[in-house]
């Protein structure tokens, strides 16, 4: 199973282009979105704990997709926020907010996603092994951006922890860790970022400016070669698109699907519109 979609779903430049421009009562983006795509990587609970009201009205605007499943990010409190160890208090946080989804079984894997600052030193190694076991219940796919931890020894201790290692494209420097197509648990996990290298690092660039980037198919041939070999290797794979402005990560998500082998498509009239592309690959 190849699960393709977009990271997040809150932006208000996706209305009119990946949204209706006029849209009508009732209308939610998640709804929507789970009638072309069988997953979404839930993007708030990177800034804050998971609500367990939200996403218990998750699970109810997605239930006409039985095959849909949700990824999320796991709280920045354990990835970014490095001094004192989070609190029982804090965990439980997202224990408790969680739950509605993982006892529904509609949790396909928590994402624990680190800066590119996050080289492998002891002191990390502790770190994420400590993540590692505070949530050893849960699916877990860890990205990691760095270089230094793309050895076989981390592979290998992931492996023994059926841990997913998450395959990123990211802009590329010196340091910065490219493509892969490691499989560390019957989990897989793959993520786009684009590749605006003029803004990646720049201090002051808002982060739509890091994320705006559309690729082009010659781009996304390769990793469509990379999932294809993923998948002989594991049970599940999740490919989430992450260069959200102006619904680029739709575009390529939609080209994603289709390289990978997906026939049958309709497509937002809307979205056709604003990227004439996608013509070729269904009707709108």
């Amino acid at each position: 199973m190849v699960r393709i979609g977009p990271a997040g779903w809150s932006y208000e430049d996706w209305k009119g282009i990946v949204y209706p421009p006029d849209m009508p009562r009732g209308f939610h983006a998640l709804t929507y979105l789970a009638g072309f795509f069988d997953t979404v990587e839930v993007d708030s609970t990177f800034y804050r704990p998971p609500n367990w009201r939200h996403c218990a009205s998750w699970l109810q605007k997605t239930a006409e997709n039985p095959r849909f499943m949700f990824t999320m990010k796991l709280w920045q409190r354990f990835t970014h926020e490095r001094g004192d160890w989070p609190s029982a208090v804090e965990t439980r946080q997202v224990v408790d907010g969680m739950a509605p989804l993982v006892e529904a079984g509609k949790l396909g894997a928590l994402l624990v996603q680190f800066p590119w600052s996050f080289k492998r030193t002891p002191e990390n190694r502790t770190w994420l092994a400590r993540i590692v076991e505070t949530f050893a219940d849960y699916s877990l796919a860890v990205e990691i951006r760095h270089a230094s931890w793309d050895r076989p020894e981390m592979l290998d201790g992931l492996g023994q922890r059926k841990v997913a290692f998450c395959n990123i494209d990211q802009p590329v420097f010196n340091d910065s860790i490219g493509p892969s197509d490691h499989v560390t648990a019957p989990m897989a996990y793959v993520r786009f970022h684009g590749r605006n290298y003029d803004n990646w690092f720049r201090d002051d660039a808002k982060p739509y400016e890091r994320y705006d980037y559309l690729y082009t198919r010659d781009e996304l041939k390769p990793w469509i070669e990379k999932v294809e070999k993923i998948r002989k290797l594991a049970v599940e794979i999740y490919v989430i698109t992450n260069n959200h402005y102006r619904g680029q990560a739709v575009v390529n998500a939609f080209e994603l699907a289709a390289g990978l082998g997906k026939t049958e498509f309709v497509l937002p009239s809307h979205l056709v519109a604003a990227y004439p592309r996608l013509k070729d690959l269904g009707r709108a």
